[in-house]
């Protein structure tokens, strides 16, 4: 029988009252994931478990090729079946890693599946599994279905024709899907021939040439233009740190001339112009009322042979250690200057800086919405259990904890909602925790209201969904 039980994480009778009456019913927002727009418009059927949980799950891969497993087995071409028992191998090996737990919470509320998976009974839930996905109640849309899932918002860049979204809206039952704006191809000139080859897509979609920065701009503004009429009201930014300058560092519109011509820019060019294309895009977002978020700290494709290899994001991406607060500060005190910093969400990949992108988010809530700025939630490697507590911890002793706008997947996969309920449950012990030592006052009333604002209503004010 599996260790996940009724209490899995509650370790007091407050954690459990506040679980179970406040936290566990509420429906899902899981407003930022990598999922595929298509397989959810279209109700996918996934032929097995593999294409369902193993494809496309970086952090499966790392763990699996840690243990010395050849990649035909990951990322090639060996039989479903026979991926999935070397998966089932490398489990019982991944014990305290957070892949253990994810593993048998996924296989116990999808599938029904208490047992610990190893290689012994890795072809009886194999086949177990699969069926059920072979069935309506197991569809892309079931699965979300299952875990009370009531809107998704997918990753898309502005280039996208957004035709899923589109094919969704007229879907009566399930989750609603909207997508958000991922910009980082219009502002990447560090690879010129990568770059030309995005303006050309760009340029496709608009109708117009982009031949000179003006263009760009006016293409990005165009494209915001139609996402917004889709539905979408965030925008994401995945960067190394962002930057900020005080003065034009070099005319915009010749160093667009030459990127376009094929001059690979220096490293300050590259900042300079990110810089400029993020501030007219995040002018735009306040503009039409969007929240922006800005995931940063990520060292990229570390591997060079593996990413000439498998291509990037495969598994080959960690933590980084750029210098995050300077450039973060100038950058929103330029859009706060002129009253033109949308809502706004941090994340910090490195947990070394969780207390300065607390306290950084303090700095520019000017009481005008509630949790304006917000410390957004442990992100990929902090995505576990003592990542989630040490961004809560500096959350509630650097900010407000009752502002937070709660959990978010980050995922590729449909089979990764129970993360939800991983974090409601060590939020829930958190303050159950606190309660106990008498650090908290023993009212299930109070703490409940801040548990079901973080779980569920504080994000549907905030991103007025």
């Amino acid at each position: 029988m599996s260790f996940i039980g009724e209490d899995f994480l509650l370790e007091t009778s407050h954690a459990r009252k506040l679980y179970f009456d406040y936290a566990a019913d509420l429906p899902i927002i899981d407003y930022h994931n990598h999922l595929s727009p298509e397989q959810i418009a279209t109700d996918h059927q996934f032929e097995n478990i593999t294409r369902a949980w193993l494809d496309g799950d970086h952090y499966k891969w790392r763990a699996m090729r840690t243990l010395g497993i050849g990649e035909a087995f990951i990322t090639g071409d060996a039989p479903d079946a026979e991926k999935f028992a070397k998966w089932a191998w490398a489990v019982p090996q991944t014990i305290r890693n957070p892949l253990y737990h994810w593993t048998h919470l996924e296989l116990a509320r999808y599938f029904g599946v208490e047992d610990l998976l190893s290689e012994k009974n890795a072809g009886a839930v194999y086949r177990q599994t699969s069926e059920q996905l072979g069935q309506p109640s197991h569809s892309a849309r079931g699965l979300l279905n299952r875990m009370r899932v009531e809107l998704v918002c997918t990753t898309d860049d502005p280039a996208d024709s957004l035709e899923y979204h589109l094919q969704a809206r007229s879907l009566k039952t399930g989750p609603r899907m909207l997508p958000a704006f991922r910009p980082d191809a219009a502002y990447g000139i560090a690879d010129p021939s990568a770059f030309r080859t995005y303006l050309e897509r760009l340029e496709q979609v608009t109708g117009h040439t982009i031949a000179t920065y003006a263009d760009l701009l006016q293409a990005l503004d165009t494209r915001m233009d139609f996402f917004h009429e889709a539905g979408c009201r965030l925008a994401d930014h995945g960067l190394k740190q962002l930057a900020s300058f005080e003065a034009p560092f070099c005319d915009i519109g010749q160093l667009f001339k030459k990127v376009r011509e094929g001059r690979t820019p220096t490293a300050e060019e590259t900042r300079y112009f990110q810089f400029e294309t993020l501030k007219h895009l995040c002018r735009g977002y306040h503009r039409k009322g969007w929240v922006q978020q800005f995931h940063l700290g990520a060292l990229r494709n570390a591997n060079s042979r593996m990413r000439r290899a498998l291509g990037p994001d495969t598994g080959f991406d960690s933590i980084g250690d750029f210098q995050q607060a300077s450039g973060l500060a100038g950058f929103l005190d330029q859009l706060d200057g002129t009253n033109q910093l949308a809502k706004t969400i941090l994340y910090t990949l490195n947990p070394s800086w969780n207390e300065v992108f607390a306290t950084m988010a303090g700095n520019f809530n000017d009481g005008s919405v509630r949790g304006k700025v917000q410390f957004g939630s442990g992100w990929w490697y902090n995505d576990q259990l003592h990542g989630m507590e040490r961004q809560l911890d500096a959350l509630s002793n650097m900010g407000l904890l009752s502002c937070f706008v709660g959990m978010l997947t980050d995922s590729r996969s449909l089979l990764s909602f129970p993360r939800h309920e991983y974090f409601r449950r060590l939020l829930c012990n958190l303050l159950g925790r606190d309660m106990e030592k008498g650090l908290l006052p023993q009212d299930p009333g109070l703490l409940g209201k801040t548990v079901r604002d973080i779980c569920y209503f504080n994000a549907k004010a905030y991103f007025e969904f």
